[in-house]
């Protein structure tokens, strides 16, 4: 991709992340607006936000979009890729509305997106969407110029976002006890979604049994697996599993569940495991708490040996990824043939959304779709 600099059909690219609180007195407000139009009480988002408390009411996540936009604005200047990158979220400032408005003022007309969530399903694909379209129509109402903004693919198979984690992997066994580690087990963990949610994840055609969301990560797994194999020697068995569950109890949500898990390992002997959360960009919340503490504190509790390999975060390959896929979208919509970047079996995922994709119970305006308005 390294001939393909001029990125003529986009004037800016947007980091869009889900944004977390930065201080005590964030936490109810930011739980608020993520669980807006649910009825929740006050109360109920205090308990809920104990995990935010133990960290002095600090997400993570804020900080490492910032590493992020560092990492991406230093990766294009060194390629000499003349393109200012932003940053907005759904659920904390910098808010995304705000920051549209912001790339309006200073006259972007065409954004390239890029969403903090590398797999298909409604939450990580179409709420962005979803959010995009009623950030726009703020922008409209207001008489602003309304910008055209296409989201990037989803990344989840570029060898950029796979081969970092991979020598996490590593890494983490690497830590491990010499007798112990040969035979250690590598869990790979994603957030749980309803079943409902998974099956009808990605387009219509890959509908039903986990749907596009645990395809692509067991294709995920399976190349990670390879890659330690042919480093090590060892084929280490491994397993899919599912952390930070939030839904109703009776409603069917994606199994085993990490902690779980590590209970049914230590009880068949194994002797060490490697939890890999591939399903997350960045060590946030969800990594530092339902790993980095409870997990842990499960595996502690059962004398069991666990280390938990590094998200990709702002590794330079992850950056110069980014750069590479708003290349390849850029010779696409200019119609110049391309080469897609992927490992394993699944191939390139699509540019434009269609129509069906990752639906939600009741559908909204979506944009950068092949059903947007």
């Amino acid at each position: 991709m390294s001939d393909l600099r001029d990125p003529a059909l986009y004037d800016a690219l947007l980091l869009l992340s889900f944004g977390g609180p930065e201080g005590p007195d964030d936490v109810v407000p930011f739980l608020a607006n993520v669980t807006r139009g649910r009825g929740i009480p006050e109360e109920r988002l205090k308990e809920v936000g104990k995990h935010y408390f133990l960290f002095g009411g600090v997400s993570p996540i804020n900080a490492q979009n910032r590493s992020l936009l560092d990492a991406l604005r230093k990766d294009f200047a060194e390629h000499g890729l003349d393109l200012p990158v932003y940053w907005g979220n759904r659920n904390w400032a910098p808010y995304l509305t705000d920051t549209l408005r912001d790339m309006v003022a200073d006259g972007h007309r065409r954004i390239a997106v890029l969403a903090t969530s590398a797999y298909a399903s409604y939450s990580g694909c179409r709420q962005y969407r979803e959010n995009l379209a009623e950030s726009l129509a703020v922008l409209e109402a207001e008489g602003l110029p309304v910008p055209r903004v296409d989201k990037l693919r989803h990344y989840f198979n570029h060898p950029g976002f796979v081969r970092p984690m991979a020598d996490g992997v590593l890494a983490s066994l690497a830590d491990l006890p010499d007798e112990v580690r040969a035979g250690a087990h590598l869990a790979f963990t994603t957030h749980s979604i309803p079943t409902s949610a998974a099956d009808a994840s990605g387009p219509v055609e890959t509908h039903g049994d986990g749907g596009s969301y645990v395809a692509e990560h067991l294709d995920v797994a399976r190349v990670i697996v390879d890659a330690v194999r042919e480093e090590t020697g060892i084929d280490h068995p491994w397993q899919l599993v599912y952390q930070s569950r939030s839904g109703a109890p009776h409603i069917p949500w994606l199994e085993p569940d990490i902690c779980d898990h590590l209970e049914s390992l230590h009880g068949a002997g194994v002797p060490a495991v490697v939890m890999a959360p591939i399903g997350f960009v960045s060590d946030h919340m969800e990594v530092l708490y339902d790993l980095d503490t409870e997990a842990a504190a499960k595996a502690a509790e059962l004398g069991l040996p666990v280390r938990r390999s590094a998200t990709v975060g702002a590794d330079p390959r992850f950056a110069a990824a980014v750069r590479e896929l708003l290349l390849e979208r850029t010779a696409a919509e200019a119609g110049r043939p391309v080469d897609r970047c992927t490992l394993g079996a699944l191939g390139a995922s699509h540019d434009l959304c269609p129509a069906g994709c990752c639906p939600a119970r009741m559908l909204r305006p979506a944009a950068a779709g092949a059903d947007s308005p």
